[in-house]
């Protein structure tokens, strides 16, 4: 379906140079995978983002396990990689495992042998900044001062092209401190990920373990297919999901959803305080900031300079 509009969004302030990038290539006539690889990569190399690739924190051992995915909208080809260790850019590697028919998720020792038998950048992905905030927060753990899982902020995006092509991605080191081989939503598809060009796309970010409760992103984009708006899908999914979940399991961690449809409109869902990035024909690249609202709706304002100030002083303060 061609419509004309091209349009990105991406979860958490950290994304916003990447939908820029992305922005550029769709206004480009670029590709919707392409589009979203570069968005995600600009997140993945950046070293302050603690959440993501390089500079992202460890599991409890100390090693910097990562989770990446990457889908087609238009042929629903997949490529997922959990628990890969030393390489540069985890999505670039789950977007060639799409084009495998058999074997197109890897885990582990052989998603990292993949990529070195492929020729992917391999990198120490664990700064010096990082395993100094792992060894503060290994201290902290020993004295019972906080608890080991905080900080669990996937970089998720949805693409779509003048030509109605559509491209999903996520990436993310996981649960700071987790137990080494754990692996939340974000590789999961119909959890973290999903994208049908014929309809639209979505991703979440926030506690794997609950996300994927739910297979979220599947049923907002299946909301999609049934005429609900892109907001109305992320508010009739995420809302009554997290109070069953509260109702039933007993407690909901955090939860927050995006999803852009086939023609460039866009919702979130969110039950914390949660930036994301949009961008669209329409749309110049903003930053804007969600929360839950009254009655299981949505509120979204744009953020202050003072924010944005406070965010870039946070993530590059010196670690004590």
């Amino acid at each position: 379906m061609s419509n004309e509009t091209w349009g990105a969004i991406a979860t958490w302030r950290m994304a916003h140079n990447g939908v820029k990038k992305a922005s550029q290539i769709l206004q480009s006539k670029g590709s919707a995978g392409d589009a979203v690889e570069e968005l995600i990569k600009m997140v993945e190399a950046y070293p302050y983002y603690k959440s993501v690739g390089y500079g992202g924190l460890p599991n409890e051992n100390g090693v910097v396990e990562m989770d990446a995915a990457f889908m087609d909208g238009d042929t629903l080809a997949q490529g997922a990689v959990a628990g890969i260790h030393n390489v540069f850019h985890a999505v670039s590697v789950a977007r060639a495992l799409s084009h495998e028919h058999y074997n197109s998720f890897r885990v582990g020792e052989g998603a990292t042998q993949y990529a070195q038998l492929n020729g992917f950048e391999m990198r120490n992905m664990l700064t010096e900044r990082a395993k100094k905030r792992w060894e503060k927060r290994r201290a902290e753990i020993a004295d019972a001062k906080v608890k080991p899982y905080d900080g669990h902020d996937t970089v998720g995006a949805i693409t779509l092209t003048p030509t109605g092509s559509m491209a999903a991605a996520t990436s993310t080191s996981g649960l700071f401190m987790k137990r080494p081989g754990r692996v939340g939503d974000s590789p999961l598809s119909g959890s973290g990920f999903y994208v049908d060009s014929e309809i639209g796309g979505a991703a979440a970010t926030g506690l794997g373990e609950d996300i994927m409760k739910g297979c979220l992103s599947y049923e907002i984009v299946r909301l999609m297919g049934t005429d609900r708006t892109p907001q109305q899908a992320c508010d009739e999914a995420v809302y009554p999901f997290i109070e069953k979940l509260q109702r039933r399991y007993g407690q909901a961690g955090e939860f927050s959803l995006i999803a852009m449809d086939h023609a460039g409109h866009w919702g979130v869902a969110t039950n914390v305080e949660f930036t994301f990035s949009v961008a669209t024909t329409h749309q110049a690249p903003v930053i804007l900031m969600a929360h839950p609202g009254p009655n299981q709706t949505t509120t979204i304002e744009p953020i202050t300079q003072e924010w944005l100030d406070a965010y870039e002083k946070r993530i590059k303060a010196p670690i004590e």
